[in-house]
């Protein structure tokens, strides 16, 4: 599931001629604007819009202004929707960085071929988040697009971003939870034991190691992630990528 096949980019276009795919089509405007015109519907997108188009479904991609974008081909990706349909991106920057990893790894897969599986993954996943998921308030929403960017990360000291807002660590916290059903810190420890194994399950990961994983999912000591991912799914990293593999 979620395979991407390709990733291409338009630095600068003004029209795309008529053409379907046997594949689905993962479109990321990044800049510009346009309309994509189907048989039976239009749809006018701009900068930060996500349009997922279903295989064999005919499109012609127009604009007056222009429009760069990331288009990701994808073999049964994990989306409910059923015809072309826009999903407008968060604001958080994180889809922007995931379509862009794909590009970079799927441009020069041996680099880390093990990383393009799981953003096909993270892709999809959130996506359907954007779709289902209920409002945030603003200060939640603020907490989660800074986790989700900095991830990554190891210095990133979420203490000192919450220390930022003029409320309680308490106050911060339950708000938090309250909307999302965990606190800030465990939602930044799952979302980088998630994207850990999502590298680690991945059928094209080229053994790279347990250390590798731990530091590009923002875990600065190996040991800590060990002990945590174990904790999380029972299982240690090295367990876990010897059963995905079987």
């Amino acid at each position: 599931m979620n395979q991407i096949i390709y990733v291409g980019k338009h630095l600068l276009a003004f029209s795309v001629n008529r053409h379907a795919h046997d594949s689905w089509e993962l479109i990321y405007c990044t800049g510009g604007g346009g309309c994509l015109s189907f048989d039976d519907r239009a749809i006018d997108y701009t900068e930060n819009d996500v349009i997922v188009i279903p295989p064999g479904t005919p499109h012609i991609n127009e604009s007056i202004v222009g429009f760069t974008n990331i288009h990701v081909n994808m073999l049964d990706p994990t989306l409910s929707v059923k015809a072309p349909t826009l999903i407008r991106a968060d604001s958080s920057g994180f889809l922007l960085g995931a379509f862009s990893a794909a590009f970079f790894y799927y441009s020069d897969p041996g680099k880390n071929p093990s990383l393009l599986a799981a953003y096909g993954d993270l892709i999809c996943r959130h996506l359907m988040s954007s779709q289902s998921a209920p409002a945030r308030s603003k200060v939640v929403e603020q907490i989660e697009n800074a986790i989700i960017s900095n991830y990554p990360d190891c210095n990133f000291e979420l203490d000192e971003f919450l220390r930022s807002f003029p409320f309680s660590d308490d106050y911060l916290r339950k708000m938090f939870k309250r909307e999302t059903g965990v606190t800030p810190h465990r939602f930044l420890s799952d979302k980088r034991l998630e994207i850990a194994a999502s590298c680690l399950s991945s059928t094209h990961n080229d053994g790279q190691n347990i250390t590798e994983i731990a530091h590009l999912c923002g875990f600065r000591e190996p040991l800590y992630f060990s002990r945590m991912f174990k904790k999380k799914y029972g299982v240690s990293p090295s367990g876990y990528a010897l059963h995905a593999a079987q």
